[in-house]
């Protein structure tokens, strides 16, 4: 009995606990609408595996989504060539494009950057 309430406690923990050290997650439409809805940080990442620019930015973002300041900005990484619906619902046109919200709403852009010190400033819009 103690290992079946343990289980369910390690279970719901990973469960509740996981957003608040978010990183970089496959984009979901639920997910992603459900944490605008609560006002959580967030930015979406339209990359696309065939774009320079696009691998230039993932290690970075990576490495910025692990720093103690913006570990809790979900990241979420869009297919820049299948998320059709999402692309036109931001208006995004180019691949290595990342949208950042804040308390629901859009608090900042960028398209193409690939400095370090310029896209950890734009996802501190997600929090500050």
């Amino acid at each position: 009995m103690k290992f079946l309430v343990a289980t369910i406690f390690a279970v719901m923990l990973t469960v509740f606990m996981a957003p608040l050290f978010a990183a970089e997650v496959p984009f979901n439409q639920a997910q992603y609408d459900s944490m605008l809805a609560a006002g959580k940080p967030v930015a979406v990442v339209f990359h696309a595996d065939w774009c320079p620019t696009c691998r230039a930015q993932a290690p970075l973002l990576k490495e910025l989504s692990q720093t103690p300041e913006l570990k809790g900005v979900t990241l979420f990484v869009a297919n820049f060539d299948t998320e059709k619906t999402l692309k036109q619902s931001l208006g995004v046109t180019k691949q290595s494009t990342v949208v950042v919200f804040k308390d629901g709403k859009e608090s900042a852009r960028s398209t193409g950057d690939t400095q370090q010190a310029s896209l950890g400033a734009l996802l501190r819009h997600a929090i500050t």
